[in-house]
């Protein structure tokens, strides 16, 4: 054979798209999906012998953008690019925003290519450092609330139980009404002073299994007494590289938000899930090698979910929707888990509420960039 072989170049055409790390379709004159690679099977959930028979029009929600820009490419031949466009779908799913580059076949007429960039990745990155920079402005807040707060707090408390001894009944109420908004006030100091703790983090193998049923066993003897848990738990998964005991924080934070909002009346379910999935890299403090995030864990809900407005929000301090909340809780989570190298986010539609925390996996040497995404581990973390 020979390069200009009509067969030889489909097939090397074919090896080219599917190299390609994003979804690409072609549409023929008719609308219909003559070519999808790989990643177009995966983003449309469905294999190339499905989507040839569909046009793409049945593909996407009524009104779609895309369908537009198919239609502007087809009157004035020329190529486009869209970013940020919703492609949400019952079939696709949430939240699925892409950058499209649609383009004419000068070969076939009538042809025209679509790439699918997804945003989400990119992201959850920016909202990562969003994060870890709100952590960082709770820091500062946090050494000048300890230092500048807690001394004149403890003298006005003072001042309240000398003032009780001399008191009748109702002038007392008043006395202890101010002591116990002082404790209050001292305590909510005392979970902001955990944000300016910058020392380095002792970290070890941690079998996260042992750590995901050490919580829930904490959770059916006391506040999730009355929620249903069901574990999705990949037994083959490595060791977490990260602390014991912050892991127990982070998901016990978590599991605590997912039953207060199934509520203490209401029936519900939490699912703990782990999973490996190639993950991206991060620089982790204190090493100078970047480390990949393979290791996947999350903690799903069925209650309400997040509204709209507060999504964007809901790692910042003091973002709360609890009456008595103090917006702290997931604002230690972000940190804790940025100190640690790794990813949050969370995916929120009603009955179905996902944080989905990536973090890097333990290995007996030291890390290898080049050799980061592999999985040469000889331990398990069995459940």
């Amino acid at each position: 054979m020979t390069a200009s072989d009509p067969v030889l170049e489909d097939r090397l055409a074919g090896i080219v798209l599917n190299s390609i790390r994003h979804p690409v379709i072609m549409l023929d004159d008719a609308g219909h999906i003559s070519y999808a690679n790989a990643d177009a099977e995966a983003f449309f959930r469905s294999s190339a012998s499905i989507l040839s028979r569909n046009t793409l029009d049945m593909l996407l929600p009524f009104g779609s953008p895309l369908l537009a820009l198919v239609k502007q490419v087809r009157e004035n031949p020329s190529p486009v690019n869209e970013y940020r466009v919703d492609v949400s779908s019952p079939r696709l799913g949430q939240d699925r925003i892409v950058d499209l580059y649609v383009t004419p076949v000068s070969e076939s007429p009538g042809s025209i290519v679509i790439l699918f960039k997804e945003r989400s990745m990119a992201e959850k990155l920016d909202r990562q450092m969003t994060h870890r920079g709100a952590a960082r402005s709770v820091t500062g807040l946090a050494s000048m609330l300890a230092h500048e707060i807690k001394n004149p707090l403890s003298g006005i408390r003072g001042a309240a139980q000398l003032l009780e001894t001399g008191l009748n009944d109702d002038d007392r109420a008043l006395t202890r009404l101010i002591t116990d908004e002082t404790d209050r006030i001292v305590s909510l100091v005392d979970r902001m002073e955990v944000f300016s703790d910058e020392r380095p983090i002792e970290r070890e193998a941690v079998n996260i299994h042992v750590v995901l049923d050490h919580v829930k066993a904490i959770a059916k003897n006391g506040f999730a007494s009355h929620i249903k848990f069901h574990e999705d738990y990949d037994p083959s998964l490595p060791y977490v590289f990260a602390n014991r005991d912050q892991l127990v924080q982070i998901f016990l934070n978590l599991v605590k938000n997912a039953a207060e909002s199934i509520g203490q009346n209401e029936p519900g379910e939490i699912t703990l899930s782990t999973a490996f999935r190639p993950g991206i890299r991060l620089s982790v403090p204190g090493m100078r090698t970047r480390v990949s995030l393979p290791l996947e864990f999350t903690v799903q809900d069925t209650g309400p979910g997040v509204a709209p407005d507060i999504m964007p929000h809901l790692f910042d301090p003091f973002i709360t929707t609890k009456p008595n909340g103090s917006g702290l809780g997931l604002a230690l989570v972000a940190k804790i888990v940025g100190d640690h190298g790794g990813v949050i986010e969370c995916d929120s539609v009603p009955r179905k509420t996902t944080f989905r925390i990536l973090m890097p996996a333990w290995q007996s040497g030291p890390l290898d960039d080049e050799h980061a995404d592999e999985k040469p581990y000889s331990k398990k973390a069995g459940s």
